[in-house]
């Protein structure tokens, strides 16, 4: 008892309590935002090369990762492009030239103080010849004193044999202007230091810069400059027409000098190359390649490779922990904000939500939670589906065959069309959250459940959730199709997988939805028009058992079956349900059934030998003992709360008028003699308490006329009307005028008039007046009672009698 006691407001709590409700709609957004994010935790990892993977990494983003190979390969690419850096001295032969004027001027310049022809020694008288000879000894000295001086201008060494060639010429000027001219011939062709090394360039060619000028310019012909060998063998060539009027020795002198001042005025600047190619490196970016959302980065049971380490590096990197834990709060807050939402706006108001409001919440969050991981597992399969066969469709083709229009057939099948409406939107958000927040999944979801809802609606058949799978396909075809063309992917391949994965995901849906529904059905306590179809097979076991043990009760609530299967249908109501309500709403009968009129064939009325106050408990054990059964025998919440409530809280008006009488009034407490109730919460169990009233008392008609009739229909309803137990049914007084007529309907053509059968049979052989038996007068039939008794044994007993 005490168990009892407490077990019935525990249970109430459980479905009934606010609290409940939150700690589900917490619960949900949890698991969802864990879902989402399954590797929110991998800054927490430490791997190196060659440890392996406690559990899959995937990418919660799109990030770039560097590819040091080939960025170092474009950056060496990009260094070898530069040309060699060649500075062009175009001022060098000018420089030789100036110097070579300033050595023979300053030791000519001897020769030209003692020039008689002088402006310095015009007015002195000529000297004698010994004094001459003094001079020139004099002047011999100071330029061999001023050989050095002479070298220094020059540049170079001057042996004896060669200076002494040069005095006796007194230095002529011809000398360095030659010398001057071969050099300018020369180095404008250009003289470079070492030409092997300049010709390994030839391909690509150099970069000339003139030194002067800070001009550059690419140069490709490179064999046509002299090597510092070529331009010392070209003094001759170029400077035998130029010194045929010379002596020998001069010739020789001045070849000899030419030579000794030629040096390279094309030198190679191997500071500014290098510069220049490190300019190129360093300007050429990181050569990055893209890891898509969701790509797996660490598989769980795998060693961890180089690259494998590279991306999780850089994922952490790129990734920071503020925003991270930003996005978390953010996709859990949407969730939880979407849930109630629906919940305080849409869901609570619906009739069949909130019979049982927490139960049917918990189902929304299974359902949600469940495709929520179906969406979140099957991209990862399909990797690795795709690394162990040839084949590999693009990942965002996969996601069109993802079955999540199931859920809204599901939801629809058990919680009604309404319901699984406003969860669509639900399912589409959360699939879109996990996928990367892409519109385009959110919109081919959503479509794809709501019509999927709607073709799943009112289904009596489970080959109609095939159908509906069917549909779904070429549904999910046609926008697979749709959002290629909005998404610019329009190639024929990609568009091939989507609209294949497309139909397999709507194919799917239904197979799921057949597979599920079974399952939610023992789970949750559910039952689908499907079930109701089974139970209103009459074979049933409970059905049988009320056939043989009550066969009143069995024909009453045949009748009323059918009663309210008809109003149903006029009202709009579901006539499935009522049906089903009608056949099981009596059930309790069972355990006393004798104690019931339409049961008692016969046989004394057992109620007469009792009070009445143990009467009415008797009838009113009926429903609780009616639920009992319903529960063992899993006939689902629907028909037992029609059981419950097809009473109402009316009154047992008989048995209570008897009390008064036995008692009187002030005795009685009238509450002892009422159903316990609740009154009918659904227009299907109103129809139910309609009819049960309606169609016990059509059998206390002596003279069932259709008036008759009609006049009783009419006074019951208003009875039941007035007394308020409509009131929590939502049935109008427009229902109850077709209610009505439809119960008027169906009376009628159960107690219509039939025709009377006479008991005497005309002859085939005898006379027939005009041809026809029926106009023929019948004969008195001779009493055989007495020949009966009579003959005793010879006779069949009466049929029917006992």
């Amino acid at each position: 008892m005490n168990m009892k006691k407490y077990k019935e407001p525990l249970t109430d709590f459980v479905c009934n309590s606010t609290c409940i409700r939150w700690i589900i709609l917490i619960s949900v957004t949890l698991m969802f935002t864990v879902l989402n994010y399954p590797n929110l935790v991998i800054t927490k990892h430490s791997y190196s090369i060659g440890d392996v993977v406690e559990r899959d990494i995937k990418a919660p983003k799109d990030f770039f990762i560097e590819d040091s190979t080939a960025t170092e390969q474009k950056r060496r690419q990009a260094a070898e492009s530069v040309l060699t850096v060649y500075d062009h001295d175009t001022t060098l032969s000018d420089k030789l030239a100036r110097n070579l004027d300033e050595a023979f001027s300053l030791v000519r310049s001897v020769y030209d103080s003692d020039d008689p022809s002088s402006p310095e020694n015009s007015t002195e008288a000529p000297a004698e010849s010994t004094g001459d000879t003094e001079s020139n000894l004099s002047n011999h000295n100071q330029i061999l004193q001023m050989k050095e001086a002479f070298e220094g201008k020059l540049g170079l060494p001057v042996n004896d044999g060669a200076y002494k060639v040069l005095e006796k010429e007194r230095f002529p000027k011809e000398i360095p202007q030659l010398i001057a001219q071969l050099l300018a011939d020369i180095l404008d062709n250009g003289v470079v230091s070492n030409k092997e090394l300049l010709l390994k360039e030839a391909d690509k060619g150099i970069t000339l810069r003139n030194l002067e000028s800070k001009s550059e310019k690419t140069q490709f012909l490179l064999k046509h400059l002299y090597s510092l060998d070529q331009s010392k063998a070209m003094v001759r060539i170029i400077g035998q027409p130029l010194m045929k009027e010379l002596n020998y020795n001069l010739r020789n002198l001045v070849v000899d000098f030419t030579q000794s001042l030629i040096q390279p005025n094309i030198t190679m600047n191997r500071s500014e190359t290098e510069e220049r190619k490190k300019q190129a490196a360093g300007a050429v970016k990181p050569i990055l390649y893209q890891i898509k959302a969701g790509e797996m980065l660490l598989r769980e049971g795998e060693r961890v490779t180089e690259m494998q380490l590279l991306k999780l590096g850089s994922l952490q990197d790129q990734i920071n922990q503020n925003q991270m834990v930003a996005n978390v709060i953010g996709a859990a807050g949407i969730i939880l904000c979407l849930f109630n939402i629906f919940y305080f706006v849409y869901f609570s108001h619906q009739k069949e939500f909130n019979t049982q409001p927490n139960k049917n919440l918990l189902f929304i969050a299974t359902i949600f939670i469940l495709f929520c991981f179906i969406t979140e597992i099957v991209p990862s399969y399909s990797i690795s589906f795709n690394r162990a066969t040839e084949f590999s469709p693009h990942m965002s083709s996969v996601i069109f065959g993802i079955p999540l229009a199931s859920s809204s057939m599901l939801i629809c099948m058990f919680l009604g069309i309404d319901v699984a409406m406003a969860f669509s939107i639900l399912i589409a958000t959360g699939s879109a959250i996990i996928l990367q927040n892409r519109f385009e999944v959110f919109i081919y979801v959503l479509l794809s459940c709501l019509m999927a809802a709607y073709w799943i609606h009112h289904c009596q058949q489970r080959k109609m959730i095939i159908q509906a799978g069917l549909k779904i396909s070429v549904l999910n075809m046609v926008l697979a199709i749709v959002i290629n063309t909005y998404s610019g992917n329009i190639s024929s391949l990609k568009l091939l997988w989507d609209t294949g994965f497309a139909f397999l995901g709507g194919v799917g849906s239904g197979i799921v939805t057949l597979g599920l529904a079974p399952l939610i059905e023992v789970a949750f306590g559910f039952t689908t028009e499907i079930t109701f179809l089974e139970l209103a097979n009459l074979e049933r076991p409970i059905l049988r058992r009320l056939m043989i043990e009550a066969p009143g009760t069995y024909h009453h609530s045949v009748v009323v079956g059918t009663m309210v299967e008809a109003a149903a249908a006029e009202i709009g109501a579901n006539s499935l349900l009522a049906k089903v309500c009608g056949y099981y709403h009596d059930i309790g009968k069972i355990k006393k059934p004798l104690y019931f009129i339409e049961n008692q064939i016969n046989c004394k009325n057992k109620h007469d030998k009792l009070a009445p106050s143990m009467s009415s408990l008797i009838l009113i054990s009926h429903v609780k003992d009616g639920v009992e059964i319903a529960k063992k025998y899993k006939l689902g919440q629907s028909i037992t709360d029609a059981i419950k409530q097809h009473h109402g809280n009316s009154l047992i008006s008989f048995f209570y008028e008897k009390a008064k009488q036995l008692k009187g009034k002030e005795a009685v407490n009238i509450d002892n003699y009422r159903y316990p109730g609740p009154r009918p919460q659904t227009r299907e169990a109103g129809l139910v308490m309609l009819a049960d009233v309606v169609e016990a008392a059509s059998r206390t008609l002596e003279n069932p006329t259709p008036a008759r009739i009609q006049g009783l229909v009419q006074k019951l309803i208003n009875k039941i009307f007035s007394d308020g137990q409509l009131d929590d049914c939502e049935l109008t007084l427009k229902d109850l005028h077709l209610i009505a007529k439809s119960f008027h309907t169906i009376l009628n053509g159960i107690h219509h008039h039939r025709i009377e059968y006479t008991e005497s049979i005309v002859p085939i052989t005898g006379k027939v007046k005009d041809g026809h038996t029926d106009k023929q007068q019948p004969k008195q039939t001779p009493d055989t009672s007495g020949d009966d008794q009579k003959k005793g044994q010879s006779h069949l007993k009466r049929l029917g009698l006992s």
